[in-house]
C-alpha cells in the first residue's frame, strides 16, 4: 500500500510505481504490478480509461487491426467472456472494451482521473522519482513508467488567421465527446493520413459540402469490415492459445501467415491474382500475405503501387481526381499505410472536392474558410486531421529530468536513443512502455510485451537486491545503430520524403530520425528475452 512521509509542509505519497496513462499500456501495467504485489498509481489526463480510444472520437474512427488480436490476452477469462462484433470494431466498442477490462480487474480505483503529469524528477539521493502534477499534487516513486503511446499528443499546426474564423475548428485527436452534427455545413477537412481517410467517407454523408485538403496522397487498400458472425467468434475462442503464439512470432505481431514468395517471382498474372486475393482479404493482410519483398524491393514495391493506384482509377469516376489521389513520389508503406472504408467512394459523390495543396498550398484561414494560392473556399467548420508529434511528442510535454537535472528532451534534441525503448541512459528507473526504438506493429501484442519485461525485471531487482535499473550507453548507441540500419535495408526510410510520423519529418523543426523499430516485432521480443535470460546485459543493476 502506499504511505506517506511529512518533511515539514511537504506532504508526499509514496508509491513503488507511477505509471503515466490509462490506455491499453497504462491499464496492462498496472493489472501486471499489482499481480506482482508492487503499490501503483495510474495517471490520466481524461476522465475514464481509454487513452487513444478516449480522445479519437471523430466520424469513423476504428482500428487497423482485426479485433480479435487488438485485444489482451494475459486473461483467458477475458479473452472467452469478451465478443467482439465487427472485424475492425469502431471507437465506441474499444472503448467498451477497455471500460470492461477496468471494471472486470476493479482498476479504476489505483488510477486518477483528469490529472496531467507537469514535471517527473530524479532525486539521486533518494533514488526514487518525485513527480508533480499540473493540479499540485506531489507524489514519489521508485519507478517512473511511461504509458503515453505512440499517437497521443496532437499535432496542431498554426495557421495564419486562424483565430479569425467564424465557424468552428477541431482535431480528430481530440473531438468533442458529445460528437459534432455536421448536417446542413460547408466542411473542410486538412490531411488525409489514416485519421482522415477514416473521417471523410461519414462526414461526406452528414454535411452539405466537404472540401478536402490533401497535400501527400496515401496508399490506402480497403479493409474489408464484416460483422463476426457467431461461427467464427466460436472458433477463435477456442484457438486463442494458437492465436497469441502465432501473433508473437509474426514480423508485426499479429496471427497471419508470411507470404513465403516474392512479387518477381511469379508471372505477371499470377502476381495479379495474388494482388486481388490479398485486396479482398484487405487491410495489413494485402502487405503481408501477398508478396514477403514488398518494402525490400523497389521493383517489387512498384506492383503492389502500381495496382493500388489502378484500383483507384477504377474507384473513382473522374480520371483528373483518381490521379490526383494516386502517389508517384514514395513507395508503398513509405508512410503509415491505412485501412479504408469507402474513402474513395466518397470522391465520387457531388458533395465531395478534393484540392491539392500541394500545388496550391494553404496561405491562410480567413474569416470565411481557407485560402490557399489558388481560391478561397468559404466554410461553416474544419476538420484538422493533421496526426500526431508521435512516439517522443507526449514525453517531450512532460519536464523529466534525470541525473543531474538532464532534461529528457534535451537529451533526444538530435533524435531519441534508448535501449530497446525500454529506457535510456541517465534517467535510472524510467521505464518507457511503446518507447522509441520499440516496434511499430500491432500495439497491444507489443504492449504486453513489453509490460511482462518492465514486470520481470522489477521482480528481479527486488529478488536480487538493488534498486536502480539504467540502460549502459554503449548498449543504447548499439540499439540506435541497429534501428538505423535495420530500416536502411527497406524502403520505409523513404518517408522522410512524405513528410511521416515514422521519421518526426511531420513535425516542424524536429530531428529527422527513425522513432521506431522495423526489424519485426517477432526478433525484438527474442531480443529482449534474450537480455532478461543474461541478467539484464546492457543495463546496469545497483543498490
Amino acid at each position: 500500500m502506499p504511505h506517506s512521509t511529512v518533511a515539514g509542509a511537504d506532504r508526499k505519497t509514496h508509491f513503488d510505481a507511477v505509471v503515466v496513462g490509462a490506455g491499453f499500456a497504462g491499464l496492462a501495467m498496472l493489472y501486471r504490478l499489482r499481480e506482482l504485489g508492487f503499490s501503483a498509481r495510474v495517471y490520466e489526463a481524461g476522465s475514464d480509461v481509454g487513452g487513444t480510444w478516449y480522445w479519437n472520437r471523430y466520424p469513423g474512427a476504428r482500428t487497423d487491426s482485426e479485433s480479435y488480436y487488438y485485444c489482451f490476452s494475459f486473461s483467458k477469462e477475458l479473452c472467452q467472456e469478451w465478443t467482439w462484433s465487427e472485424r475492425y470494431p469502431a471507437q465506441p466498442e474499444v472503448l467498451r472494451y477497455l471500460s470492461h477490462v477496468a471494471d472486470r480487474f476493479d482498476l479504476r480505483r489505483d488510477i486518477q482521473f483528469k490529472t496531467r503529469i507537469a514535471s517527473a524528477h530524479f532525486d539521486e539521493t533518494s533514488g526514487r522519482w518525485d513527480i508533480d502534477t499540473e493540479s499540485g499534487e506531489r507524489v514519489s516513486a521508485q519507478f517512473f513508467i511511461t504509458a503515453t503511446g505512440f499517437l497521443s499528443a496532437t499535432h496542431v499546426p498554426q495557421f495564419k488567421g486562424q483565430e479569425s474564423f467564424k465557424g468552428k475548428i477541431y482535431h480528430t485527436g481530440n473531438w468533442p465527446h458529445e460528437g459534432v452534427d455536421f448536417s446542413g455545413k460547408r466542411v473542410g477537412i486538412i490531411g488525409t493520413g489514416a485519421s482522415g481517410i477514416q473521417a471523410v467517407p461519414l462526414i461526406a454523408e452528414q454535411c452539405e459540402h466537404l472540401t478536402v485538403f490533401q497535400r501527400t496522397p496515401n496508399y490506402a487498400v480497403p479493409a474489408q469490415n464484416r460483422p463476426l458472425d457467431a461461427a467464427l467468434q466460436q472458433e477463435i475462442k477456442q484457438n486463442y492459445d494458437r492465436i497469441w503464439e502465432q501473433a508473437r512470432a509474426h514480423w508485426f505481431a499479429m496471427p497471419i501467415d508470411n507470404a513465403g514468395r516474392t512479387a518477381l517471382s511469379v508471372s505477371p498474372d499470377e502476381r495479379q491474382r495474388i494482388y486481388e486475393d490479398g485486396w479482398n482479404k484487405g487491410g495489413f493482410r494485402f502487405l503481408f500475405e501477398t508478396f514477403d519483398d514488398i518494402v525490400l524491393n523497389k521493383e517489387a514495391n512498384e506492383t503492389a503501387a502500381e495496382f493500388i493506384r489502378a484500383k483507384i482509377r477504377q474507384t473513382v469516376h473522374d480520371p483528373e481526381v483518381a490521379e490526383r489521389l494516386s502517389p508517384r513520389d514514395y513507395p508503398y508503406c513509405g508512410k503509415r499505410p491505412p485501412a479504408e472504408h469507402g474513402y474513395y467512394e466518397a470522391f465520387n459523390r457531388d458533395n465531395v472536392s478534393l484540392v491539392d495543396v500541394k500545388s496550391a498550398p494553404i496561405v491562410e484561414i480567413t474569416h470565411k474558410g481557407i485560402r490557399t494560392t489558388q481560391a478561397e473556399y468559404e466554410l461553416d467548420g474544419i476538420v484538422l486531421a493533421t496526426g500526431f508529434d508521435a512516439v517522443t511528442g507526449p514525453l517531450d510535454r512532460i519536464d523529466i529530468r534525470g541525473r543531474d537535472g538532464l532534461r529528457l528532451k534535451e537529451k533526444w534534441q538530435a533524435g531519441p536513443i534508448t535501449n530497446r525503448g525500454l529506457g535510456t541512459y541517465g534517467f535510472p528507473n524510467l521505464y518507457m512502455i511503446s518507447g522509441p526504438g520499440s516496434p511499430f506493429a500491432n500495439l497491444p501484442v507489443c504492449i504486453e510485451k513489453n509490460v511482462e519485461w518492465i514486470g520481470e525485471s522489477i521482480r528481479y531487482l527486488r529478488a536480487q537486491g538493488f534498486s536502480r535499473i539504467e540502460p549502459t550507453p554503449e548498449a543504447e548507441q548499439s540499439w540506435a545503430a541497429h534501428v538505423r540500419d535495420v530500416v536502411n535495408m527497406t524502403l520505409l526510410v523513404e518517408g522522410e520524403k512524405v513528410n511521416s510520423w515514422f521519421t518526426g519529418a511531420n513535425i516542424p523543426g524536429k530531428a529527422h530520425v527513425v522513432n521506431v523499430y522495423f526489424g519485426g516485432a517477432d526478433k525484438y521480443f527474442e531480443s529482449c528475452d534474450r537480455v532478461a535470460a543474461d541478467g539484464y546485459e546492457g543495463f546496469t543493476l545497483s543498490a
